[in-house]
């Protein structure tokens, strides 16, 4: 059974191809890790940076890169958006809990209270070295 969240967010429907969405790239990391957290969001070509998030390891990153991503998309009223992350923990997990409606952790429930206002379009995978805000936030820090 479809959780409103999936039907909503086109989850248990086929993608339609004629119609091109915004994309919205994410990323998250720390420094050490664990450590402090930082993320980033690109969107059409624009640098979102956000820092003094706390501390956490890698995992805790990408899902608040995700969050302050989609409060990003709602804040701007971007509607319904395609979000692009190379986190693919994160990805399945945010996937799995716009299907079941119902999060497992505080990052799920933080991320299905935003989804409830304006639900993403899709969430996907994509390479790192793909990933614009992995890039951007790669750039803070030149080794």
């Amino acid at each position: 059974m479809n959780s409103p969240l999936a039907s909503r967010s086109g989850l248990d429907q086929k993608p339609r191809m004629s119609r091109s969405r915004l994309k919205v790239f994410f990323d998250g990391g720390c420094r050490p890790n664990p450590g402090p957290i930082e993320a980033a969001a690109v969107i059409r070509g624009e640098v979102h940076i956000f820092t003094d998030l706390g501390q956490g390891d890698n995992r805790d990153a990408e899902w608040t890169a995700l969050i302050h991503t989609l409060e990003l998309v709602q804040t701007l009223d971007l509607g319904e958006v395609d979000l692009i992350g190379d986190a693919i923990e994160i990805v399945r997990q945010a996937k799995a809990a716009l299907e079941r409606g119902e999060p497992r952790n505080s990052h799920e429930a933080a991320f299905l209270a935003l989804a409830a206002r304006t639900p993403p379009a899709r969430i996907r995978w994509i390479k790192r070295e793909q990933n614009l805000a992995g890039i951007a936030l790669a750039r803070r820090h030149p080794r």
